[in-house]
């Protein structure tokens, strides 16, 4: 087994709440240290940008990038043209063009670069793929609910352009949804809320259709009093199947099939880990296409002021 050397780019929330404890608990991951302006992670060495970071250890493997996304495409260029492996954190970048330039680069260079939609590593998910592919679909029903100002506390880079507002959790649905439903999903109707004194929506309102006929529609919104709703529910010839907790839950017309702890971001670094060992990447950017649709296609609605 492959031992690497990594870096993260970004100390914030989603840092030390998820990738530090994910990372000591992967075999063959070492954080060795972190780069970011304002903050610093206990125990390991910090820098101020990532060029710091890898001038003082250019024994660094692997570089995971936490930053808002709109950052997130000059860093991993950066990464990349110093022969460093990336994992993003979702979404991958600001827009599909960054995106796709980057998964282009990677390739050219024969270097890993993985976008770690975490939401695919919740408990329920492998379990709910494994039965929906023996199954017809019929409709699917989103319901990404959570508090702002519980998750994303002081994040005001949510607001901006590039931001994604209730996209940010909402592309977590996307990528679990993308996951588990083969069909491609075409955008027929939207509606995004946005508050007069923000850029990006605090709620959206989505409906498709795939090529088969299954209807799909998601409820996004920021404006839920904790604890959030994380779930979606597969209505199917066979039965009803619901995914709860984010996917840490499954259940199977009320009979529970996965209970189990969130863990998702162990997953996120074992598969990190598997791509360093045979220097493949993994870039879908499925997610993050449907939001584009979204943005493009929805009708807008002007909504009271957004206070933290």
């Amino acid at each position: 087994m492959g031992h690497f050397r990594l870096g993260v780019v970004g100390a914030g929330k989603i840092v030390r709440d998820q990738h530090v404890a994910a990372i000591a608990a992967t075999p063959g991951l070492e954080l060795v240290a972190s780069a970011d302006p304002h903050a610093r992670l206990e125990g390991i060495p910090g820098y101020a940008d990532l060029g710091a970071m890898l001038e003082a250890d250019s024994g660094i493997d692997a570089v995971a990038i936490c930053t808002p996304a709109h950052l997130r495409h000059r860093l991993a260029r950066q990464a990349l043209a110093a022969g460093k492996a990336v994992l993003l954190e979702k979404p991958p970048g600001a827009t599909l063009a960054e995106t796709r330039q980057l998964k282009a680069e990677a390739e050219a260079r024969g270097q890993v670069l993985f976008a770690a939609w975490h939401s695919r590593y919740a408990p329920g998910i492998a379990r709910a793929r494994e039965w929906l592919a023996e199954q017809h679909i019929e409709r699917v029903d989103i319901r990404w609910h959570e508090d702002v100002r519980v998750w994303h506390p002081g994040q005001p880079w949510l607001w901006e352009a590039g931001g994604m507002g209730v996209f940010d959790p909402g592309i977590n649905a996307l990528s679990i949804l993308t996951c588990l439903v083969s069909d491609p999903l075409l955008l027929v109707q939207g509606e995004l809320e946005i508050p007069v004194n923000a850029q990006t929506p605090i709620a959206a309102r989505l409906h498709w259709r795939t090529l088969t006929e299954t209807a799909v529609s998601a409820d996004f919104d920021f404006r839920h009093e904790d604890p959030p709703c994380w779930e979606m529910t597969f209505a199917t010839t066979a039965g009803r199947l619901v995914l709860s907790r984010g996917g840490a839950r499954l259940s199977l017309d009320g009979e529970t099939l996965v209970d189990a702890p969130e863990r998702e971001y162990l997953g996120v670094y074992r598969h990190f880990h598997e791509l360093l060992t045979t220097g493949d990447s993994d870039m879908d950017l499925a997610p993050l296409e449907q939001v584009a649709d979204a943005l493009m296609l929805s009708h807008r609605r002007v909504t009271e002021p957004f206070v933290e």
